[in-house]
Order: C-alpha cells, then sequence, then structure tokens
C-alpha cells in the first residue's frame, strides 16, 4: 500500500514531523504503522485500532493517546490528512475539523 502525507504547500510533511518528534516509544509505535501499512496494505488496519469518524474519515490510535486521521483514496492508496494527541472538546473538534478540510482538499 502506497502511504501518502498531507504537506503543506512548502512541501513541509506535518504528520511525519509529528511523529518524529514523539518521545521514544510513541516514535517507534507511529513509524511501525507507516511500515505495517506499506507492507501488508488494507489488511493492517484490521489489526490497528482504528474508528469511522464520518464518511470516508477514519482515525488510527496509537498509544494511548496519538491520533492519525486518514482516508483510503483506494484498496492501494492511504492518506494520512492530520496527526494529533487525543483531547476533549474544542481542541478535539478543531483537529477533526482540520481533518475535514484536508479531506475536502484531497
Amino acid at each position: 500500500m502506497k502511504v501518502r502525507m498531507y504537506q503543506t504547500n512548502g512541501g513541509k510533511n506535518l504528520i511525519l514531523d509529528y511523529i518524529l518528534n514523539l518521545e521514544t516509544k510513541e516514535k517507534q509505535e507511529g513509524l511501525t504503522i507507516i511500515k505495517k501499512l506499506k507492507d501488508e496494505g488494507k489488511d493492517a488496519l484490521e489489526e490497528l485500532d482504528t474508528r469511522q469518524i464520518e464518511g470516508k474519515l477514519w482515525e488510527i490510535k496509537f498509544h494511548r493517546h496519538n491520533r492519525i486521521f486518514y482516508c483510503l483514496v483506494s484498496n492501494e492508496d492511504i492518506y494520512f490528512l492530520h496527526a494529533c494527541q487525543k483531547q476533549k472538546g474544542k481542541a478535539e473538534n478543531f483537529n477533526i475539523n482540520t481533518a475535514r478540510k484536508r479531506l475536502r482538499e484531497i
């Protein structure tokens, strides 16, 4: 599976930057998720902690409080839209809205 990640107009990979700035255990888990998806494809999603947010917008939960919002473009293509720590209330709505906006862009 091809794993695509949201980038700014300037080419900055926000998802990978988020993962690489996590503490060691969390970073390893995030990088393992990417590798697993690349190696195993869509089947890997069944083993990961995922849930549907709405429509084509889904999230992968890892290391208790980290989230990667994504959509499947095809059976061989996944697009990571946003990564963040789980929060409550307005902060959580902001993160979901950010993922929604990026989903509309693609």
